[in-house]
């Protein structure tokens, strides 16, 4: 069955970006001229995608809107002649099939995942976090539903990370090689340093089936109050095989901020506008 869905959950506060989070969700944040969350959605629809679910909350309304349609805006492009931005407006207003859920509560990926259920219907589909933005050609989402309809199986899509870094990011227990993917048998989150089963680490595209929905919805909260997806996958894995994609692409953790400016200039050195004049600024520092 084809992936036609993907879930994006942006209910996050943002809060390693105050104070701009204060009044624009970090989901917002421009990458160049362009919002993160827009980037996520594009590398969607490459991959196929047909709907997308995006999971906010209180104070966020300007994601839906950026994503609307804005005849006011179209209208006064065309009476200034601005024919190039007005077919990309035009494109953007209707680029995707969004819909929006409200997380009401702050109660972890796994619960926005699990309140997106009744609107995704007994079929496999994608998650995708826009802070990690992928420069990758095909998009990283694209190589994983390739890889998808090749095993037939749950996929999260992973990096090699320098082994004294593993205890920042859930690391995945590998078994057997499969090309690029890796038949799982654990993972785990942060784990102490120099306990790491490996130095692949989790990264936010994942590529689920309909039967991890039970699990979901009957697991319990966790210490901090939330129900984790890697609680669920753990459990998933226990019925089904799953796999680790190596993905091939250039990953920023645009939830940091050295991540979204390295993210910022690596984006604006491929433009042919702004390349050549950042390259010489760059030189000046």
């Amino acid at each position: 069955m084809k992936v036609k869905t993907v879930v994006l959950p942006a209910a996050g506060l943002g809060t390693r970006f105050l104070p701009i989070t204060k009044s624009i969700p970090k989901e917002m944040l421009p990458v160049v001229d362009k919002p993160l969350i827009q980037y996520a959605i594009e590398e969607a629809l490459e991959a196929g995608i047909e709907k997308i679910i995006v999971i906010d909350s209180v104070g966020k309304s300007s994601i839906a809107d950026h994503f609307d349609i804005a005849p006011i805006l179209e209208k006064e492009l065309e009476e200034r002649g601005k024919t190039d931005f007005l077919e990309y407006e035009k494109r953007l207003g209707r680029m995707a099939n969004l819909a929006f859920i409200r997380q009401k509560q702050p109660l972890g990926v796994g619960h926005a995942i699990a309140i997106a259920l009744p609107l995704i219907g007994n079929e496999p589909f994608a998650v995708m976090f826009s802070d990690d933005i992928i420069s990758a050609e095909p998009m990283v989402l694209k190589q994983m539903v390739d890889e998808y309809e090749r095993l037939d199986s749950p996929i999260i899509a992973a990096m090699e990370v320098p082994n004294e870094m593993t205890h920042q990011y859930g690391i995945l227990e590998t078994g057997q090689e499969d090309g690029r993917s890796y038949k799982l048998t654990g993972m785990i989150e942060k784990p102490p340093k120099g306990k790491a089963p490996s130095n692949l680490a989790i990264i936010g595209r994942y590529i689920l089936t309909p039967d991890i929905a039970p699990i979901l919805q009957g697991i319990d909260k966790d210490h901090t109050g939330e129900i984790q997806l890697t609680t669920a996958l753990l459990e998933l894995m226990k019925k089904r095989n799953l796999y680790g994609y190596k993905f091939i692409g250039k990953r920023f953790d645009a939830g940091s901020k050295i991540g979204f400016l390295e993210a910022n200039i690596h984006y604006a050195l491929k433009r042919d506008e702004l390349g050549d004049k950042l390259r010489d600024y760059l030189k000046t520092i």
